[in-house]
């Protein structure tokens, strides 16, 4: 067994001070004040030095890891990842990739979540293939830009559709909820986000009842409508007015995907428990524009257009605590226990008993420390 002293203990809603937290193998058996749990003869100890542990990192949307695509080393991606703080994790594919591509990449990622050599990825999400090919990050590259069609992607469906935890989904594109049904027919528990869309929100309500409850880095790649003088409703104005659907945010050091202002609003209408921090991170190569020379944290791709973010999920956790004004027990929510509940990851995102011992340790300015991965201190 292993003994975690001399620490603060982060809960969805409080913390405890000076706690303690028991480990026996990869499980969580018991936490608490420091008089009230008692250690065990024989557990290795390891010091808190006085830091906040919280639960492993969660990030449900990103394309690389620690500066390498998922597509190209998900193992390598996936294992530096966890050593930084992200200790469960979906490998992103993009719209932009063709069918053959899609089960190409899809395969070399959920080879090394079988074998268990990447055992913090839990499954994928896919930004597409059926999103508005208006919006995002070279768009004009997609092939997907036809009609939907079920000979089209039935074989991406019966080649990974079992493993696909997120579908970022336009529904305002013709045909979308025939593809909802059969998306669901390989997991029954899938989750389909509002991706690069300029859905009305009758659009996105009528696919509630299919599991429609996410939306893919809010703010980010969505459509407009308007009159002149008058301002439109559209995908945000759908996402804040629906209470149950849970809103994906960006946070960089600059407030350039989704302004500081923009981040405060959205916690403030969402509320703590719907706002779930992602990286969105990749490994684009593209040149920033002059305005953007000090975005330090931001991709570019190859026209100088923001192509997501560039660094791991603890670092957004770290600017969303200064953009949002948050305390570091609420970063953890966002970026742990929303991304597990929406998913339904039952066994992480939380300390509790019984819990997979996956902790990170982080000090004020949620710097990462220390990592346990599955019971065993990896950093």
């Amino acid at each position: 067994m292993k003994a975690i002293f001399n620490t603060q203990i982060i809960l969805p809603d409080y913390v405890i001070p000076n706690g303690v937290i028991l480990i026996d193998g990869d499980k969580i058996v018991d936490f608490g004040k420091n008089k009230d749990v008692k250690i065990p003869d024989g557990c290795e100890m390891i010091d808190g030095e006085g830091l906040f542990t919280g639960p492993g990192l969660i990030d449900i949307h990103t394309h690389g890891g620690a500066g390498i695509d998922f597509c190209e080393n998900p193992k390598k991606a996936a294992n530096d990842l966890i050593k930084l703080g992200t200790t469960t994790v979906l490998p992103t594919l993009y719209f932009s990739m063709t069918k053959e591509t899609l089960i190409k990449n899809a395969a070399t990622i959920l080879k090394h979540k079988e074998d268990k050599t990447a055992p913090s990825i839990r499954g994928l999400y896919m930004e597409g293939p059926y999103m508005n090919v208006k919006y995002g990050s070279n768009a004009d590259s997609s092939p997907w830009r036809g009609p939907i069609d079920r000979k089209d992607y039935m074989p991406i469906l019966e080649a990974f559709g079992k493993d696909v935890i997120v579908w970022g989904i336009a529904p305002e594109r013709e045909g979308i909820e025939e593809f909802v049904k059969d998306a669901l027919k390989f997991n029954p528990d899938v989750v389909f986000s509002v991706a690069h869309s300029e859905a009305l929100p009758a659009d996105i309500e009528r696919l509630k009842k299919y599991g429609l409850k996410l939306a893919t880095h809010h703010t980010n790649a969505t459509g407009h409508f308007s009159t002149p003088g008058i301002r439109g409703v559209c995908v945000d104005e759908a996402v804040w007015y629906n209470d149950d659907i849970y809103a994906e945010m960006i946070s960089d050091s600059l407030g350039i995907h989704v302004k500081p202002y923009m981040q405060r609003l959205i916690r403030k209408i969402k509320g703590d428990n719907k706002l779930i921090l992602i990286s969105d991170s990749g490994v684009d190569v593209g040149t920033p524009p002059p305005e953007f020379e000090d975005a330090h944290d931001i991709l570019f791709n190859c026209k100088g257009q923001v192509s997501g973010f560039k660094k791991e999920l603890a670092v957004a956790c770290q600017n969303a605590l200064f953009h949002l004004g948050a305390s570091v027990c609420e970063i953890f929510k966002f970026a742990s226990t929303n991304p597990s509940r929406v998913l339904g990851f039952n066994d992480v995102g939380e300390i509790a008993i019984g819990k997979r011992a996956n902790l990170v340790m982080v000090d004020g300015i949620f710097t990462v420390k220390k990592v346990i991965f599955e019971g065993e201190l990896v950093k």
